[in-house]
């Protein structure tokens, strides 16, 4: 659709509805200019024009804010958008969000520093850590295969698979005891170690044997194990069912049947040690390079986040994801909640880095055209 059309579709939705009450139109009547330093020269880092141009017009129909960090041979920082579309205000750069599947990174950082430490075992078995969560209809599974995907499990238990279903329940509690009971009812999708399958299961059951295993909350060992020492002051796991974001932020919007609405209060519970977190750019920027330094994992636990098991198609290690983008090797991860797009991302010897977070306001739907323009810039040279 052309950008006259977005904005024009834009501005009606503005006059129409939004969750939280009518919207004036000038909210929208001028775009923000995206606040942006650099340091790349003109023939090494990251594309900097394109990164502009991706931020460019922003509030526009597929987001309303973008924060965007990219580190390495070449520094680049973006903010644009607006924080709330009722007002017009400009886009909190130091804004908090929901990370979503980001939250994976922290869970399997914990697990991997259990497995140092000599308190779990990866080959060993969840029937032992936790014996009666599983069925007799499962063989053995063991935690290397929750970590990187192959488990079998199925997905557990949703309140909506998509924003318009999920919309209606969002202040409603699914626990993560509830989401693997349904899971385990339905039986194995297929022998652990056979196949990968993404999905929130596998990590919700690593929260749990964190809980298990160190008699603690699984929010309280992030606190203590990632959060206090890599200096992550602005992360953390909401209270209870609680659907807010406490601290600076930017209003998640998405459009539900053909309005734009303000899903930013939403209960996340069920998502729990899968995607639960809520963080900053810088934040998320201090976990990335810290996991890739091995100052949060140490070897040999390390090499689990960047080795592929041996299954047809694999495309993950431990938490992370493996993308070649125009010929250089990435790992990362990719998370989405209802109005909030993240993404963390580096080569292997961090010579190029990447946060970002994308008010998207579609962000559990086209994942890849937000990446192709807000990722894929800052690795195109």
């Amino acid at each position: 659709m052309p950008r006259t059309g977005r904005s024009a579709l834009l501005a009606a939705a503005l006059v129409t509805a939004v969750a939280a009450g009518p919207l004036a139109a000038p909210a929208f009547a001028a775009a923000s200019e995206p606040a942006r330093t650099s340091t790349a020269p003109a023939t090494a880092g990251p594309d900097t024009e394109a990164l502009a141009a991706a931020v460019a017009g922003l509030p526009d129909h597929d987001a309303t804010a973008a924060l965007l960090r990219v580190g390495g041979d070449g520094t680049w920082r973006g903010t644009a958008g607006v924080r709330d579309v009722r007002t017009g205000a400009p886009a909190l750069e130091n804004a908090r969000f929901r990370a979503g599947s980001v939250t994976k990174v922290v869970t399997a950082s914990i697990v991997l520093q259990l497995a140092a430490e000599g308190r779990i075992d990866l080959d060993g078995t969840v029937q032992r850590y936790l014996p009666g969560l599983l069925t007799e209809d499962f063989a053995p599974v063991t935690v290397r295969q929750l970590l990187n995907y192959t488990s079998g499990l199925r997905p557990g238990a949703s309140l909506g698979d998509t924003v318009e279903e999920g919309y209606p329940h969002r202040f409603e509690t699914l626990t993560p005891r509830q989401v693997v009971a349904d899971a385990v009812a339905q039986g194995p999708a297929y022998a652990p170690g056979t196949r990968q399958t993404y999905g929130n299961i596998h990590y919700t059951v690593l929260g749990m044997l964190i809980e298990k295993v160190t008699g603690d909350s699984y929010a309280h060992q992030a606190e203590l194990r990632i959060f206090r020492p890599l200096g992550m002051r602005h992360s953390s796991f909401p209270a209870g069912a609680d659907p807010r974001i406490h601290g600076p932020h930017n209003r998640g919007y998405d459009w539900i049947d053909g309005k734009l609405v303000d899903v930013t209060d939403w209960n996340m519970s069920d998502r729990f040690a899968a995607g639960d977190l809520i963080s900053t750019t810088a934040d998320l920027e201090r976990l990335l390079v810290g996991v890739f330094r091995g100052r949060v994992v140490p070897e040999p636990e390390l090499k689990e986040m960047f080795t592929l098991p041996d299954v047809p198609g694999a495309r993950y290690g431990a938490a992370l994801e493996r993308f070649e983008v125009n010929g250089k090797v990435i790992w990362g991860k990719t998370g989405s909640r209802p109005g909030y797009a993240t993404v963390i991302a580096a080569t292997p010897d961090l010579s190029r880095t990447l946060v970002y977070s994308v008010n998207s306001t579609d962000a559990k739907g086209d994942g890849l055209a937000v990446a192709q323009r807000f990722a894929f810039p800052a690795f195109n040279r």
